[in-house]
């Protein structure tokens, strides 16, 4: 009876087999790519079925932006094969995957800012009638017949630059739907969007899988890939680790498979307030606007000060406002004890006062400077040994220092900053900070774009420098983030401070409390 038992589940596991490599649309079998000095992909394995969302995983550097050209056609493959609908491909560019039917929206945008969604969805292919003009109310027709598809409101009529980033973003969607795409790249589509605009886009990956469109879903953000996925494709180091289906997986098991180790905390413990601490930024009052509320806040030696709130709650802003690079209407600080005027980012740096800005790539490096000429950018006259010459081995010793000290992974310190993983990025931009001889750095959104290993290093980097006097305010969209490393937090709501909490009551329930319905809403137990 049991091996009839037996001989009958296996006979179903062949069947599902069976039906399952039928309604696989895309594989990719045994893909390598080596580039000079580096093997970034080593026998990687992927297969997609018809109307998927498959989730591929990885920490930065593990190789799934490189996969994703090479399916793209932008790179070759070394070795492998690719299938599409069960015959062999090649893609020798871009516009070969685009013609078999595979669409990539890009983590950044590819759209051009002065042009309407139409111009943009046609571009290079615009609809001509048979005297060559163009055939402009087609393609407006054929634009809302998308986006009516994708359930989503967009102003054909306007420019790129005028729409939200989540409309956007649903535009480089619907322009590679109008491209047919049969498997559509998702890459970080939601580190730009709110909450709610998050969840209407995974509305419409349901509605496109109910119509057959498979996905490659990438993210850093695990608890998306539990709620949107079916399986998923762990990538590390460039090698294929496994395959698993999400119902069989949690968090831990993922981090595992990523980072090759259990991250037991992401968090590392915060240290006893210290009663004595020394005030470092007194915000004695700031008013950005006439008719704004007025704020004030302190920064003491040592802490982390975090502001939290929700998107357009005005943390960035009043970041922005202290350090001069946006104008304040009424404006008192004291830095160390002392009136500081903070008139732009320059007197704020020379008062000791750095920024990491939300995007680092645009606001923070230079990518196509190597990360020697990143760090020392702000700092040249400190290896002047002539009037007009630069001690080229006084700064490569110290760029070397600051690299082991905050932990850059790189083969020289001549690497190109653009080739570097998300998270080195961003110890290359707090090394410049330290470099600067600062001692108050503001990082806004710091793990943004960074895998789960690269955070848990950079927390801890955190830590490390406030150990050593140096005080951080940190602006985050993770609640997680905000609790489990702010000292003290700062709840903004519609520009103002709507409360200050620190020891046991920074709690996600007090901090969304706060945030969303104000004092009024908070109970008694958070005030």
């Amino acid at each position: 009876m049991q091996a009839q038992a037996a001989a009958s589940e296996d006979h179903a596991r062949r069947l599902a087999a069976e039906e399952h490599a039928m309604d696989t649309i895309l594989k990719l079998e045994n893909i390598s790519k080596s580039f000079p000095g580096v093997k970034a992909l080593q026998g990687i394995h992927l297969e997609i079925a018809r109307g998927e969302i498959h989730a591929l995983l990885g920490e930065n550097g593990a190789g799934k932006s490189t996969l994703m050209k090479i399916l793209c056609g932008i790179y070759q493959p070394d070795e492998g094969a690719i299938t599409l609908d069960g015959e062999p491909r090649h893609f020798a560019n871009y516009h070969d995957a685009v013609a078999a039917g595979v669409g990539i929206v890009f983590q950044e945008f590819s759209l051009i800012p002065y042009l309407s969604a139409v111009e943009n969805m046609f571009l290079g292919r615009e609809l001509r009638n048979r005297f060559g003009l163009l055939e402009r109310g087609r393609m407006r027709r054929a634009a809302a017949e998308i986006f009516g598809r994708l359930g989503v409101a967009i102003d054909l009529s306007v420019p790129i630059r005028e729409l939200s980033v989540a409309q956007q973003q649903f535009v480089e969607i619907g322009k590679a739907l109008s491209l047919d795409a049969r498997v559509l790249i998702l890459d970080e589509p939601t580190a730009t969007l709110t909450p709610a605009e998050a969840a209407h886009l995974f509305t419409i990956m349901r509605e496109l899988k109910q119509q057959g469109v498979a996905m490659i879903f990438i993210s850093h953000h695990l608890e998306e890939i539990f709620e949107v996925c079916d399986r998923i494709t762990v990538l590390r180091d460039g090698q294929y680790v496994g395959m698993t289906e999400v119902a069989q997986s949690d968090v831990s098991r993922l981090v595992q498979m990523m980072v090759g180790r259990r991250i037991e905390s992401s968090f590392p413990p915060k240290p006893v307030p210290r009663a004595d601490a020394r005030i470092v930024l007194d915000v004695v009052r700031l008013q950005r606007f006439k008719d704004s509320p007025e704020l004030s806040f302190t920064l003491r030696e040592g802490e982390i000060l975090g502001f939290a709130g929700l998107v357009g709650s005005g943390r960035t802003e009043t970041a922005l406002a202290v350090i001069g690079a946006e104008r304040a209407h009424v404006k008192e600080i004291r830095v160390n004890g002392a009136a500081a005027k903070l008139a732009d980012p320059a007197d704020a740096l020379r008062a000791g006062v750095g920024i990491l800005p939300e995007s680092r790539k645009t606001e923070g490096l230079i990518t196509d400077f190597s990360i020697k000429q990143n760090i020392s950018i702000n700092n040249l006259g400190k290896y002047r040994s002539l009037r007009f010459f630069i001690d080229q081995r006084s700064e490569a010793c110290a760029t070397a220092e600051i690299m082991k000290r905050v932990g850059v992974k790189a083969p020289t310190m001549h690497t190109e900053v653009a080739t570097l993983s998300g998270g080195n990025q961003q110890k290359v931009v707090i090394a410049r900070w330290l470099n600067h001889h600062t001692n108050i750095l503001i990082f806004d959104e710091p793990t943004r774009g960074i895998d789960v290993g690269a955070k848990a290093e950079i927390y801890l980097l955190m830590r490390e420098l406030t150990a050593r006097g140096y005080s951080i305010i940190m602006i985050s969209s993770e609640l997680p983030e905000i609790v489990g490393m702010c000292d003290r937090v700062a709840v903004f709501r519609q520009g103002r401070i709507e409360a200050l909490l620190e020891g046991n009551a920074i709690e996600a329930n007090a901090v969304m409390t706060y945030a969303t319905a104000g004092s009024s809403g908070a109970t008694h137990e958070h005030a």
